[in-house]
This record gives C-alpha cells, sequence and structure tokens, in this order.
C-alpha cells in the first residue's frame, strides 16, 4: 500500500526559506519518525527545482557514506563523484541537496558548513532525534542551518486529506466574529473531529483509512508505528525506561492525576531521577510535555518545575491504539464510543491528548497549573498559553457538561494576570459570564 502525497502547511515555510535565504542557510525539518518528513522534502525538491539528489543515510551505499568520511575540502571532486553516483546533473543555483535522516551522519552535518558557503546549490536536511547526544558529538553544529519543527497532520491537514477544503477556512471566520452555529451543525462537526481523532495524523494510517475505510486496518498500520517507536526508544535507552514511561502514558492520564507518576511506572525512582530519559523522550519529538507552573505568569519557562510533568502522544490517533495495545481491535472501546459519540467521562484523557496535540502544532509550548481548594481538593487549569501580557487558562471537558468552577477559582485569585478564559468542549460556540466556551475542533485558533 503506497503512502499518499498530502498537502502540507510546512511546504510553504519551505518555500519562503527558499526565497528568503537564497542559499545563505541550510534547511533543517525536524520531527518525529512516520510523519512525512521525507515525502514533503522530496516533493519540494522535485516542484521547486530542476533537479536534486537526496542523499538517505537509513539506506546508503558504502561509496557515498565515504565521501564524508574523507576530506571534505575539494568540493569540486565531491559534487563530480556525487552526480557519478546518483546519475544527476546539478545546476548551480537551480539545484537542491537533501541530506535525509541526517542525524545518522554528523559529518554530513558538520559539513554543511562548507557547502552553504560554496554557494552552488540548496541544502536541506530531515532528521529526528536531531538534538540527541550522540548525534552531535565531535561535530561542529553549523549556525547557517535554519531549523522547523514538524509534526504529524493537523486537523486542517487531514481535512484536506479526506477532500475537505473549506470547513477551517470557514470556522476560522466563524471564531472572528465569535457566532454559534446550532447543534445539528455542530453535531456534523464533531462526527468529523472524531474521526481525526481515532485515524490521527499520521500519513500512513491516514492512506489507510482513505484507501480501505476500515478502522482495523488503520488500526494495525499504527501498531506497526508504535513497535517502530518503541524499538527506536530501546536504541535511544537501552535500560529500558523510556519505553516503559511511553507504554505508560494512557494509564498515567486515566489516573487524572496531577502529574505524571514515576514511581508507579519504574519502581524506587522519581521524576528527578529519571530527567534525562524525559528530557530525550521531549527530544524524540515522539511526546508532548506538559510541564507544571509553581507561579502562572506569562514567563512561565522561569517557574516551570521539570520534576512536575504531563505527557501525552505526539498522536491522538496513535494514542488510541496505544492505550488497548495489549488487547484485539475489537475490544478497543473507544473506537465504538468516538464513533457512537458516548464517551464517557473516565475516557476525556483523549480529549486532553488531542487539545495537547492541537496547541503543539499550533507552535505553542505546554505548560499547566494545579492549586488547592478550601476543602482539600486541588483545582487544575489543564493548559496556559501566555497572549502579549496576559494568561489564558484552559480547561479541557469531554462532555457538554458547561460548568468550569477551576476557570474561575483562577480567574478570581489571579485576576490581573489573565486575559481571554476557554472551556474546550465537544459543543457550540458559547459566551457564559467572562469564560468563552469553545468547541474542541477550534483549539488551533486560540
Amino acid at each position: 500500500m503506497g503512502e499518499n502525497i498530502f498537502r502540507r502547511k510546512i511546504y510553504d515555510k519551505m518555500l519562503r526559506w527558499k526565497a528568503q535565504e537564497n542559499g545563505r542557510s541550510a534547511l533543517l525539518v525536524e520531527g518525529a519518525r512516520r510523519i512525512g518528513k521525507s515525502t514533503i522534502v522530496e516533493l519540494f525538491a522535485k516542484q521547486e527545482y530542476d533537479s536534486y539528489i537526496i542523499v538517505d543515510f537509513s539506506n546508503i551505499s558504502d561509496e557515498v557514506n565515504s565521501l564524508f568520511k574523507s576530506n571534505i575540502s575539494d568540493l569540486n571532486f565531491f559534487f563530480l563523484r556525487l552526480q557519478v553516483l546518483y546519475g544527476v546533473t546539478l545546476v548551480e543555483r537551480k539545484s537542491v541537496i537533501v541530506f535525509d535522516e541526517v542525524q545518522l551522519q554528523p559529518l554530513a552535518r558538520q559539513a554543511i558548513k562548507h557547502l552553504v558557503k560554496d554557494g552552488r546549490y540548496d541544502y536541506i536536511e530531515t532528521g529526528s532525534l536531531i538534538s540527541i547526544r550522540k548525534n552531535v558529538e565531535h561535530i561542529v553544529i553549523p549556525s547557517e542551518e535554519e531549523k522547523i519543527k514538524m509534526y504529524p497532520m493537523d486537523y486542517e491537514e487531514f481535512c484536506w486529506a479526506v477532500g475537505d477544503t473549506s470547513t477551517m477556512g470557514l470556522l476560522q471566520d466563524v471564531w472572528e466574529k465569535k457566532i454559534s452555529l446550532g447543534d445539528d451543525v455542530v453535531r456534523d462537526l464533531m462526527r468529523r473531529f472524531r474521526l481525526y481523532m481515532l485515524v490521527g495524523g499520521m500519513p500512513q494510517a491516514v492512506s489507510c483509512y482513505l484507501e480501505t475505510n476500515d478502522l482495523c486496518r488503520v488500526d494495525n498500520a499504527k501498531r506497526k508505528i508504535l513497535s517502530l517507536y518503541s524499538e527506536d526508544l530501546q536504541k535511544l535507552d537501552p535500560t529500558g525506561k523510556a519505553k516503559a514511561m511511553f507504554n505508560a502514558i494512557p494509564a498515567q492520564l486515566s489516573k487524572n492525576a496531577s502529574r505524571y507518576q514515576v514511581s508507579t511506572v519504574i519502581e524506587k525512582s522519581t521524576a528527578s531521577r529519571v530527567a534525562e530519559v524525559t528530557t530525550l523522550m521531549k527530544e524524540s519529538m515522539m511526546v508532548n510535555v506538559a510541564t507544571h507552573v509553581n507561579d502562572p505568569n506569562v514567563g512561565m519557562e522561569l517557574t516551570a518545575d521539570n520534576d512536575c510533568f504531563k505527557m501525552f502522544l505526539n498522536d491522538t490517533g496513535l494514542f488510541v491504539t496505544l492505550a488497548f495495545k495489549d488487547k484485539e481491535f475489537t475490544e478497543n472501546i473507544i473506537y465504538r464510543k468516538l464513533l457512537s459519540d458516548n464517551l464517557e467521562a473516565n475516557l476525556g484523557y483523549i480529549y486532553e491528548n488531542v487539545v495537547a496535540q492541537m496547541l503543539k502544532a499550533a507552535g505553542n509550548e505546554l505548560f499547566y497549573y494545579t492549586f488547592p481548594t478550601e476543602n482539600k481538593h486541588s483545582f487544575e487549569i489543564d493548559f496556559l498559553l501566555s497572549r502579549s501580557t496576559k494568561l489564558c487558562p484552559i480547561e479541557v471537558k469531554s462532555s457538554g457538561y458547561k460548568t468550569h468552577a477551576s476557570l474561575d477559582a483562577f480567574r478570581k485569585k489571579y485576576s490581573s494576570r489573565i486575559g481571554q478564559s476557554y472551556l474546550v468542549y465537544p459543543k457550540d460556540l458559547r459566551h457564559d459570564g467572562e469564560t468563552l466556551l469553545v468547541p474542541i475542533y477550534m483549539t488551533p485558533f486560540l
């Protein structure tokens, strides 16, 4: 089953880089495995240049590899050999050389400095685990790199893939005017959105859905990606802690605790003991991490507590599969319940995962906040965004329930710091006092 080539927003960013930089920097596209980096870069090379060479370091001949190991100072010879080995003629200022999975050959990344300075061609690098220590040991990181991060397909890209090119544009309009659409329209919009939650944004899973219309086969495609992630994590961290922490994400979120409880996953361990593993997982971009802030203020980084965090999967489609990985597809109640729209509150963590995914794809860092109530319970603000000089707190609900005690208490406690507060839920756009109730599919506009 071939993977379809989908329209992706990153293409426009690549176009801007090409026009603005005109060879003065290389472009580095960074992201987790299987999110479509190589596909989109190859499409870009094909459509925007006269000719291109893709050096794929995950599948490379000894001859090509030795070009990077020998002295790269004679660039005329280097380019001549490359053209002969790939059977491609390069045209000055009209060709691009792509280093695919560049983390596997750090010397190629180091060579970027000389290649960019030479100025004959454009260079694009793709990679996962780019900043992991062993991938940058003993090399000089080139400053001539423009980095862009790539994520799984966001909701709008998913809509485009299934042939809907207008919904998100119309919703943007609705958002700007802050109008309600009525329950029937919202019901239809939620049906499409719930499908996105089930299939997810991994190009392979979306391709499989479009070709088979069979969620069982889609689930199998996602299982393959999850076992690939599992192998990657085991290689990155041979102690097995990263893999164990990854597999425990659904269980951790379902506990509704105010943090990821490391000790329940890795015996006799604490968050500070696995700090290195957590950083490694974050850098792999297979997970999204929300960090607790101790003093919610616009400069949230300043009071972020790295020992207190929540962990989400980079893709909610993968999350749905991981939650029932040890069972048959038929026993995965999330598919059944989401499709028939009767998800119980105890499965609400799926909504939290998708909101984390959407906020991250829209360029936000993830933070949250908890504080005690008078009766020893605690309030939680699921996500905090900073917008200019104000904070925008977000509470996520999986039901149409409109209460927002946490938001109200938070507003009272920090009234001078707060801009708009949002309750994200599966119903229509409405105002409720000082809180805006936002349908979950409008999360990207927050």
